[in-house]
């Protein structure tokens, strides 16, 4: 392994993990305030764009970098769609 396939592996590794603590946070909070579905759904479109540009679909950083992330992403925008539905019907 060389110099930047290690490289890689520094998204692969800060990308999910900062979107799991957006995750987490919807999670324990239960509230979706702050948090917009849109910029999420741009991260996750950008995320399977960048997978499928990069043309390196079996490599273990762009599965875990770009396409993990993406289906986080995807988590985080249902359940921010969801809280904010709570929230109209509780109001």
């Amino acid at each position: 392994m060389n110099i930047i396939e290690l490289v890689g592996f520094i998204p692969a590794i800060i990308f999910p993990t900062a979107t799991i603590i957006q995750l987490w946070h919807l999670i324990k909070s239960k509230s979706a305030a702050g948090v917009s579905a849109l910029a999420w759904a741009a991260f996750a479109l950008g995320n399977i764009s960048m997978y499928v540009y990069t043309e390196k679909y079996t490599q273990l950083q762009t599965i875990v970098g770009l396409l993990l992330t993406a289906v986080l992403q995807i988590a985080i925008i249902f359940l921010v769609l969801k809280y904010n539905r709570q929230n109209q019907t509780r109001a």
